[in-house]
């Protein structure tokens, strides 16, 4: 093998191969057997009532899973730079070190006021959890 090429796309042969050869052979061994209980909609337990077609699900949801992956990755960027940091200032300087890791925070930041501006980080409020009580609004 002199060209590494070769092994990357048998290596990426054998990723795909693997995932469609065991989904085809566990479609073909399952036992069939259709009932009413397996097409209806999972309720966590809870016996559904409508249908699906009529749940209005809040994106809000999705708006902080996403910010939440977005600082947790930030998360993982920043640790390796806090543990070379001591070292790399030492061999390169404090403003070759420095100056990136406070550019790249100050786009997370930018992005999160970003988000707080356009309402992202703020739960909306049902009217009977704010009756009575303050708003801040």
């Amino acid at each position: 093998m002199s060209n590494p090429w070769i092994a990357i796309g048998a290596l990426a042969v054998v990723g795909l191969a693997i995932p469609v050869s065991m989904m085809t052979v566990s479609s073909l061994i399952r036992p069939r057997v259709p009932e009413q209980g397996k097409t209806a909609t999972y309720e966590s337990g809870e016996v559904p009532t409508g249908s699906s077609q009529e749940i209005k699900f809040n994106i809000q949801y999705y708006m902080v899973a996403l910010l939440f992956v977005v600082f947790d990755i930030e998360t993982v960027l920043i640790f390796p730079w806090t543990v070379i940091y001591r070292d790399a200032v030492g061999a390169v300087g404090m403003s070759k070190i420095l100056l990136p890791m406070v550019a790249f925070i100050g786009v997370l930041v930018v992005g999160l006021g970003w988000a707080w501006r356009n309402g992202a980080v703020r739960w909306v409020r049902s009217p009977r959890a704010t009756k009575g009580a303050d708003t801040y609004e």
